[in-house]
């Protein structure tokens, strides 16, 4: 597993350049003592691998603005990909001081070597439309989602898609308003913001990764046991848990349609979470963050890969 013995890791992404695999993570300091703290004591590392379980960490590669910003308290989740050109870019969440952290938006900041990241004007891609998506309201929903963007070519044309956790209004409780989000790009810089390709069954679906294996698509989230609703729950073959599980469609806009049996991993206290599907020739692999222990004490270390086997049905399982 990647671990470092000063900070905690937790939610990460990959990208995958010739030979090396770049992993990008969020870390923070073990002096807070307190894992809880993590979230507000945020920064991003990067390290580099020829086989995702040894690697060469790179250090800090990007961290909240300095003075007043849109993204001046936190720099959470994100994704990376390259350009035609060869430039790297990097989309990520951000919060600032002003609005306490509340209210999450998506920034973008570009490189020439994948470590280090200039902010592209003062950074900030998208925001939200609350037309289309959930406005923050205390006592709603403990914040604004609209986070943990990931990045890909759109397959139907030139442009780009963004999918990302979000929330939607109107629903019968608050945990049947979880949401994949959907913008447009036609060159990576100008996002028009879209509906939802997916909401319900959860009060958030997080690190959301979209990718194609065999005939289906596959939309990767996470969640905690607490955010089930309660049909969901209800109609579960297990209690409650925590970890990644994911959606099925035959198109990458939809419709998407819950995998159905038991989470991809689940467990209670969560044990791995935000969860990646890699992809090593013609094989899966998973790859998720140490969460707990079994009695709940926070790891914060990344796992190395666990084999994915793909049913005739197309449903996933891990093989550990």
């Amino acid at each position: 597993m990647f671990a470092l013995n000063d900070k905690w890791i937790w939610d990460f992404w990959l990208y995958q350049d010739g030979d090396h695999w770049h992993l990008y993570y969020l870390q923070a300091d073990k002096s807070l003592k307190d894992p809880e703290l993590r979230h507000w004591n945020v920064s991003q590392g990067h390290a580099i691998s020829t086989d995702l379980q040894h690697w060469d960490n790179q250090g800090t590669c990007l961290a909240p603005a300095q003075g007043p910003a849109w993204d001046d308290k936190t720099t959470w989740t994100g994704s990376v990909i390259k350009d035609d050109s060869g430039l790297w870019h990097l989309f990520y969440t951000g919060t600032c001081e002003a609005e306490r952290g509340m209210k999450q938006r998506i920034g973008h900041a570009t490189s020439t070597d994948g470590h280090h990241w200039e902010r592209l004007g003062n950074g900030l891609a998208l925001d939200l439309d609350p037309e289309l998506y959930e406005e923050y309201e205390q006592g709603q929903w403990h914040d604004r989602a609209m986070r943990d963007p990931w990045v890909m070519k759109d397959p139907d044309g030139d442009g780009w898609l963004m999918y990302f956790t979000a929330r939607v209004m109107g629903r019968d409780e608050p945990n049947d308003g979880g949401a994949i989000g959907l913008a447009r790009s036609a060159d990576l810089t100008h996002w028009t913001l879209e509906k939802p390709v997916y909401a319900g069954q959860f009060g958030q679906l997080e690190v959301p990764q979209v990718f194609k294996h065999g005939a289906h698509w596959y939309c990767l989230f996470c969640t905690a046991g607490e955010h089930w609703s309660t049909a969901y729950a209800a109609a579960s073959p297990t209690e409650p848990v925590g970890g990644t599980h994911y959606l099925m469609a035959d198109h990458h806009l939809g419709p998407w349609r819950l995998a159905p049996g038991s989470f991809l991993d689940g467990a209670n206290p969560v044990a791995r979470y935000a969860g990646k599907i890699i992809r090593q020739t013609d094989e899966l692999a998973f790859m998720g963050f140490w969460h707990d222990t079994p009695d709940g004490t926070f790891i914060g270390q990344v796992s190395d890969p666990v084999p994915v086997r793909v049913n005739a049905e197309g449903l996933l399982h891990l093989t550990d």
